[in-house]
């Protein structure tokens, strides 16, 4: 009965994690991220480079952004037509922006992101949990196979295949999935991986990253009872995320009164300086531990 009930369990949650994974829409960018079509007409109209940013800058001036391309531009999506939030990408084989893109997975036929990632990780976890369960309960007939005290059926080679091919998925799935639990202890993508985002100070691959058990929350959400169950309980709404580098910013962190000369600074200043709602900032709340003291800090606190 308890081989029963953990086997269906287990297969029910499978299926239900893979049927998510596939079917939940990628997110992708509010309307706030779409230039106006006066922006837009004139945008398509400049030839230069240097005119087509200065349009940009003027549309991102109020949006939560906080990186740029590795040339300092306003990260924008000619083919959505639309300036793109921190850790968005466009996939081609969707042709869609996708908010916190991780990669396009052809298992899945969909793209891993904000809206699915949880879901995608409960996937690669309940698999995982499958194969090894399924090779635990095969292991004495595979025993019994190589020891001679298997009936000599067309039975025994069922047992051997599916021995072998649960075993395979599991070493293979394992390492994938491990590779996914260090992503979320970072706070990164596997695009991020590759190629760190750019801030005011430079790329900074750990840019995002709130410390462990503030990026486990992000991902997963506040409350622990519905972490292993995929419903969607992810902090935020994927087009703007908390940022250790927008707290040891003064520019993005005075108040109002000192925001206006940063947004009059024109092209010398890509970084849009509206702060982060409350709703996505609440991660930031109470100590900071992962933030490391220095002097440009302790004059930012002082108002210096």
């Amino acid at each position: 009965v308890v081989y029963l009930v953990v086997f269906h369990l287990s297969f029910f949650m499978f299926v239900w994690s893979y049927w998510k994974t596939i079917f939940t829409s990628p997110a992708s960018p509010s309307n706030e991220f779409c230039l106006s079509k006066a922006d837009k007409e004139q945008y398509e109209k400049e030839e230069r480079p240097e005119s087509q940013q200065e349009i940009l800058r003027r549309a991102a001036k109020d949006l939560p952004i906080y990186t740029t391309t590795a040339s300092r531009a306003i990260r924008y999506c000619d083919r959505c037509q639309l300036i793109k939030p921190d850790r968005c990408h466009h996939c081609s084989a969707c042709d869609i922006c996708v908010l916190k893109m991780d990669h396009h997975c052809p298992w899945v036929n969909n793209c891993v992101g904000f809206s699915n990632y949880k879901f995608f990780l409960l996937f690669l976890m309940y698999s995982l949990l499958y194969c090894l369960f399924v090779a635990a309960t095969v292991l004495q007939y595979f025993i019994k196979f190589w020891t001679n005290e298997l009936p000599d059926t067309h039975a025994k080679f069922h047992v051997l295949f599916l021995f072998f091919v649960a075993a395979m998925f599991f070493i293979s799935i394992l390492s994938l999935f491990s590779y996914h639990c260090w992503l979320v202890g970072k706070n990164r993508s596997t695009i991020e991986t590759f190629r760190a985002p750019t801030f005011r100070n430079g790329p900074d691959k750990n840019g995002f990253s709130l410390g462990c058990s503030k990026n486990l929350r992000e991902v997963f959400g506040d409350e622990k009872k519905y972490w292993l169950l995929p419903i969607f309980t992810s902090l935020g709404d994927g087009c703007n995320f908390p940022t250790r580098l927008v707290i040891t910013d003064p520019e993005q962190i005075t108040v109002s009164s000192q925001n206006e000369p940063a947004r009059s600074s024109g092209a010398n200043q890509p970084f849009p300086t509206r702060p982060l709602s409350e709703s996505q900032n609440r991660l930031l709340a109470g100590d900071c531990p992962w933030v490391e003291s220095g002097p440009e800090e302790e004059n930012a606190k002082s108002g210096s």
